[in-house]
């Protein structure tokens, strides 16, 4: 049990919009004027983010190590960018697969069980990685 007391400046309730946070309807209208290849393009960005911290690529890195995490992400993020291609431009998704691909091959040299080809993380949307 907290101790603390709700304020005017803390919401009763966490997640409830206090006086210094927008409300719903601010928010469903921000989020309206973002086009969706930003959405898209920021969500992937996430995953390859992730991803790369799971498969330890990140500043002390070992530590957060968990290649079964960055199989599911590296795996989220090839399915977002193979439905995504029509919908965002070349211009958006090279640099997205570019990415991947490096996300693909560093899961691969990680791994200390190698997948058969084309059933690495992704694979079933990219088709086989080489390096």
């Amino acid at each position: 049990m907290s101790d603390t007391t709700p304020t005017p400046e803390s919401p009763a309730v966490p997640g409830t919009p206090g006086p210094d946070s927008p409300d719903f309807d601010t928010l469903t209208r921000d989020i309206a004027d973002v086009p969706a290849v930003e959405v898209i393009t920021t969500v992937a960005v996430h995953l390859m983010s992730a991803a790369a911290v799971n498969l330890g690529l990140a500043e002390g890195g070992e530590g957060h190590k968990d290649l079964d995490e960055a199989r599911k992400l590296i795996h989220s993020l090839a399915g977002l960018l193979d439905a995504s291609a029509t919908e965002i431009s070349s211009f958006h998704a090279a640099p997205l697969r570019d990415g991947l691909k490096s996300l693909q091959l560093a899961f691969r040299e990680a791994s200390i069980v190698a997948d058969e080809p084309g059933q690495g993380p992704g694979e079933k949307y990219t088709g086989p990685v080489f390096g």
